[in-house]
């Protein structure tokens, strides 16, 4: 484990409740694998997690997406932190849901939310490194504006044909063009085997495990494949 001291570069409000942060690690050696996070320490026995969003490669700074609002304290008082401070210190890596790089199976990457930043890295990481590995990329969110790198992801898929896009909104209004509902009930619907992909879950636990649960008992997935660092904790 890594203990940094960090300049804020960037504080990029997204949406009325996602930030966009980036950190200066002020020449601080640090390294991580795709799909792992950092913990913001805001106290000897307070260390709030967050997915890192950038890249391994990526080596002279990180990247955060931090959902926060008033309803949300706990994120609230990291960014509240970050913008009166400038400054924060970090801990990485953790997690043990970092892509896997054992195998060329296609990729199935899951996020509600935020948990983009998680499958960020790690597309971005196997397009870097395996540019023809397939990818299949469902992010879900309430409504459109909280698919807030929509317009990124559908520029990188035409870039790269392998790579596939389902944004998912539960609440979408007459000018949404995308799919509705929740992202399993999307992936059910579109995917009818799953027996050969990697899979990677950022989401709820009580999610991740019926993902889990169906995936392999519906759609044939491997469950050693199926990866989340919910599955710690349940």
């Amino acid at each position: 484990m890594t203990t940094l001291s960090c300049k804020v570069t960037l504080v990029e409000s997204i949406t009325d409740t996602v930030y966009r942060v980036k950190l200066d690690t002020e020449n601080g050696a640090f390294s991580f694998k795709a799909g792992q996070y950092l913990t913001v320490v805001m106290g000897e026995r307070d260390k709030r997690p967050f997915s890192i969003a950038s890249t391994p490669s990526e080596t002279n700074f990180l990247e955060l997406h931090i959902g926060a609002s008033e309803v949300n304290r706990y994120a609230m008082a990291v960014m509240d932190k970050i913008l009166k401070e400038n400054k924060i210190t970090i801990e990485l890596p953790f997690g043990d849901a970092w892509l896997r790089e054992d195998s060329n199976g296609p990729l199935l990457l899951i996020a509600g939310g935020t948990g983009y930043s998680y499958v960020r890295s790690i597309m971005l990481t196997s397009l870097e490194k395996y540019p023809q590995r397939k990818i299949t990329l469902c992010w879900g969110g309430r409504e459109q504006k909280h698919l807030y790198d929509l317009e990124l992801l559908q520029e990188l898929s035409l870039t790269y044909p392998q790579l596939t896009i389902l944004p998912v909104v539960e609440h979408p209004d007459e000018n949404w063009y995308g799919y509705s509902g929740t992202v399993l009930s999307v992936i059910m619907q579109q995917m009818s085997s799953l027996a050969e992909y990697d899979i990677y879950i950022a989401g709820p636990f009580e999610m991740a495990r019926i993902a889990r649960e169906r995936f392999c008992s519906e759609r044939n997935a491997q469950k050693d494949r199926i990866f989340s660092d919910a599955f710690s904790f349940i």
